[in-house]
């Protein structure tokens, strides 16, 4: 495969990745189809190995949406703001401390957002809580999923 072709197939990805993040886009589905295309471009047991495993852990992901609470921003009181940076930090934790860094990455951006808004640690604790209870946690475990996904195409690519 051609570095360029690489390079869209990582784009692609990342925009999957983002989509997660935004309401109405379909992020797995996204970061899926770019594994697809980089496994059908680069036919070595590898790739194709890569792709059966990002389709079961998206799949896992799908599956367990319904034990997850709602995902409704709306309807929780959630700002859409706060699940934003706390995915952005989410996705810059999972490549700066591998795999661990996804949800630490997270968790604090949510509530370095709180803090930040609210004005104190107690107050920005307590609304970060709420916050992963009402909507948090399903955006998290898609978001880890598709880092997943990433994550092992990106080693494929560098040592595979």
């Amino acid at each position: 495969m051609d570095v360029w072709q690489l390079v869209l197939v990582g784009l692609v990805m990342l925009l999957g990745l983002i989509g997660v993040l935004i309401p109405g886009v379909p992020g797995p589905a996204i970061v899926w189809a770019a594994v697809v295309w980089w496994a059908l471009s680069d036919t070595s047991g590898t790739a194709w190995a890569v792709l059966i495993g990002s389709t079961a852990v998206l799949l896992l992901s799908q599956a367990l949406r319904p034990l997850l609470p709602s995902r409704r921003t709306r309807e929780t009181g959630t700002r859409r703001r706060t699940l934003l940076a706390g995915g952005l930090a989410g996705i810059v934790g999972f490549f700066v401390v591998p795999v661990v860094g996804a949800v630490v990455g997270f968790v604090g951006g949510v509530y370095a957002v709180e803090r930040v808004r609210l004005g104190s640690h107690r107050d920005g604790w307590a609304s970060m809580r709420a916050v992963m209870r009402s909507a948090g946690y399903p955006v998290l475990v898609e978001l880890f999923c598709c880092l997943l996904v990433a994550g092992a195409w990106l080693g494929a690519t560098v040592w595979g």
